[in-house]
């Protein structure tokens, strides 16, 4: 198993991506704890999970809150003597054009989207470096990488691909890695409020090669391969798993 021995926190983890990536890393062998603000949801999982190959807990995290994010990586610590893996996976999105977005929603999403990650990084960085490092996987989109209608939302993730190269740099010297990834339109919730139903033959047939929505565990894929020690000579890097749409 690829993550066998590891101990990996997932934010964002009850739903979507989040939720296919903490199956996956179970399926390989490690210990997750998941956070997010969809109590119900979250213990659903972790329910449904229980007797898998490793353990999974659920924890209530608002990642806009540092005092949850001290919480969660505290609880891991104590639990299991260590932090391998970060995933900062949790995110808004609102389509909406910059005249009718108003201040608070600007606010939100960096808050959800920027600054979550932010304080994530900075609650686990000491628990890494005590396990001998690690990795830490953000979250962004295709957004982050060119225009955006909303542009609230390809602010806040061209935030995160940013703060993830400076992270990478920072905490290279103490085993840390920290990569991007930048997920094209995805059969979530989310995915298809980016993509409405009738623009689904433009968005989908015209500009993306493969012709269809990625699916969420094709990005848990591409976050297992970064989070394991096979990506162990990549950190401050880009992964795009969008299809083919930022090649056109």
């Amino acid at each position: 198993m690829r993550l066998e021995g590891k101990v990996a926190l997932v934010s964002g983890g009850a739903k979507g991506i989040g939720e296919a990536v903490v199956r996956r890393f179970v399926a390989e062998g490690a210990a997750v704890g998941f956070g997010d603000v969809d109590e119900a949801a979250g213990r659903a999982l972790e329910t449904k999970l229980a007797g898998g190959n490793a353990p999974a807990v659920f924890m209530p995290l608002d990642v806009t809150h540092a005092e949850d994010w001290q919480a969660a990586v505290a609880h891991l610590s104590s639990t299991h003597g260590r932090l391998d893996i970060l995933v900062n996976n949790a995110g808004i999105y609102q389509r909406k054009p910059m005249e009718d977005t108003s201040e608070e929603e600007w606010d939100l999403m960096m808050a959800v989207n920027a600054k979550g990650p932010f304080l994530g990084v900075k609650a686990s960085v000491e628990a890494m470096k005590a396990s001998g490092g690690g990795s830490i996987i953000n979250l962004s989109s295709t957004a982050g990488l060119r225009s955006s209608l909303s542009v609230h939302y390809g602010a806040s993730k061209g935030a995160l691909r940013l703060m993830t190269k400076s992270i990478a740099n920072r905490l290279a010297k103490d085993g840390i890695r920290c990569n991007s990834v930048h997920p094209g339109p995805i059969d979530t919730a989310m995915g298809h409020e980016a993509v409405p139903e009738d623009q689904l033959q433009e968005r989908l047939y015209n500009r993306i090669p493969l012709g269809r929505f990625g699916k969420p565990e094709e990005i848990a894929n591409a976050i297992l391969f970064l989070a394991s020690d096979e990506s162990s000579f990549m950190t401050g890097s880009e992964m795009v798993v969008d299809g083919g749409s930022t090649s056109k």
